[in-house]
């Protein structure tokens, strides 16, 4: 069975932060849910100051997906990454 590869599209997933421990645990949350559930997905961080100030960011860790800011200001559980991304 052929998968039309044009109907599945890949999540960009940013996470705005400057190094944090809260935002290197957001990383690591965000890549568990991946593998764990096969989503296809890119993760990208973002720490420059400048790039996060664009998202209109004040507080981080930021959980960007798709170019829509979904969480601000803290580590979100693995359930709460996983609905987001479905």
């Amino acid at each position: 069975m052929a998968i039309n590869k044009f109907n599945i599209m890949s999540k960009v997933i940013k996470v705005l932060g400057t190094g944090c421990p809260k935002c290197k645990t957001m990383v690591s949350v965000v890549q568990d849910v991946i593998s764990q559930h096969n989503i296809d997905a890119s993760i990208e961080k973002v720490e420059d100051i400048m790039e996060i100030m664009k998202f209109n960011v004040m507080t981080t860790p930021a959980l960007v997906i798709d170019d829509v800011i979904t969480i601000k200001g803290r580590v979100p559980s693995k359930d709460e990454v996983l609905t987001l991304l479905n």
